[in-house]
């Protein structure tokens, strides 16, 4: 059997794979890559990274959103998130963004990974789930950047804070926010 067969055989549809990682399987993976790109049975999705297409009724589904980001960091440490969450809260904001926000430890600026955009920010805590409390610390976070009635915003927040976890929102605010975001919460939680 060639070793062309045998690298492709090791491949699963919907999986996401470094350059490296096909190494240890190809004795001349530069040739086999751009044989099996050539084919479609792999598409490069960044410098290093391959996507083989899983095959749908609709056509090809995109690569799965945090074993692209897992495999691209080298790390499972990160929060993908995107300030339409924050709509979820109740505190005035109705506004959709097209961001996909990356918290983790390693990497920081704006990725393209195959057709979708990351901004990746790097952080020294990275939460490990998304709770009501990390969306409105992230939010106040935010703020600024959003395209909301920023004070009718905070009035909300203010109100919101009651109904959270006292004790998990302080937590957060002092792991994960921003210097004016902990300003704030120290005026609203004292």
């Amino acid at each position: 059997m060639n070793q062309i067969l045998k690298l492709k055989k090791r491949l699963k549809p919907g999986e996401v794979y470094r350059r490296s990682d096909l190494q240890k399987w190809s004795n001349a993976v530069d040739r086999h890559l751009h044989i099996l790109l050539q084919e479609g049975t792999l598409e490069k999705l960044s410098g290093g990274l391959y996507y083989v297409p899983k095959r749908t009724a609709f056509g090809k589904a995109p690569a799965d959103e945090k074993q692209l980001v897992s495999i691209f960091l080298k790390d499972n440490r990160f929060l993908i998130t995107s300030p339409n969450e924050y709509n979820a809260l109740g505190v005035g904001t109705t506004q959709l963004y097209n961001i996909r926000r990356v918290y983790n430890r390693k990497r920081h600026g704006e990725f393209r990974l195959g057709n979708r955009k990351f901004d990746f920010v790097m952080k020294p805590y990275v939460p490990a789930s998304k709770t009501a409390e990390f969306l409105l610390v992230d939010l106040v976070n935010n703020l600024k950047h959003l395209a909301e009635d920023q004070p009718a915003v905070l009035d909300n927040i203010k109100n919101k804070v009651k109904e959270m976890n006292k004790r998990r929102l302080k937590k957060l605010v002092s792991e994960f926010g921003a210097v004016r975001t902990k300003k704030l919460f120290a005026e609203i939680l004292d």
